[in-house]
């Protein structure tokens, strides 16, 4: 895949789940999910404009510079503080319908993540670098919304370390 492919379907991709978020937001009801959903859709929105410029930077040079890329999701470890909170003011049937997104915005998260390894792995110099950014950023995301999903189900996980058993 060349560079200026690249870009272009990290843009579909960046679209898409942009998207997804904006909807999410509208749609649910609880105000802390809906801030969170909001970040996320914000986060992929700034992404979506980076790689813009980035094609446009490649377009008119033929080379890309590597720029700092921020992220509004606090790194994995920080999210969990937020979350009981969420869960104790939402309804069984809230659950479902945040359960719901919560499910398709991981299965695109972990989609656009391999997306991302698989350029790390094939692209090199600034692209290669350029494209990590964005695979550590979008690892985060993943790790955000699996955090959100566990809590949901009651799991007694968050980040895959178990908090919690049902025992007592």
């Amino acid at each position: 895949m060349t560079i200026e492919e690249a870009i272009k379907t990290a843009l579909n991709y960046e679209s898409r789940i942009r998207d997804l978020y904006s909807t999410a937001a509208r749609e649910t009801e609880s105000p802390e999910e809906k801030r969170f959903f909001q970040m996320l859709s914000n986060d992929e929105q700034s992404h979506f404009t980076y790689l813009q410029e980035k094609l446009d930077q490649w377009k008119q040079s033929g080379a890309l510079t590597v720029t700092s890329l921020n992220s509004e999701i606090p790194p994995a470890a920080n999210l969990n503080k937020n979350l009981k909170a969420v869960k104790e003011k939402l309804s069984e049937a809230d659950r479902g319908d945040l359960k719901q997104m919560f499910s398709k915005a991981l299965k695109a998260e972990i989609e656009t993540s391999a997306f991302y390894r698989g350029l790390v792995d094939t692209l090199e110099g600034s692209a290669g670098e350029m494209f990590a950014r964005f695979l550590e950023i979008e690892e985060n995301h993943v790790a955000a919304v699996e955090a959100e999903l566990n809590f949901l189900n009651q799991s007694g996980t968050i980040y895959d370390i178990r908090e919690f058993t049902l025992d007592g």
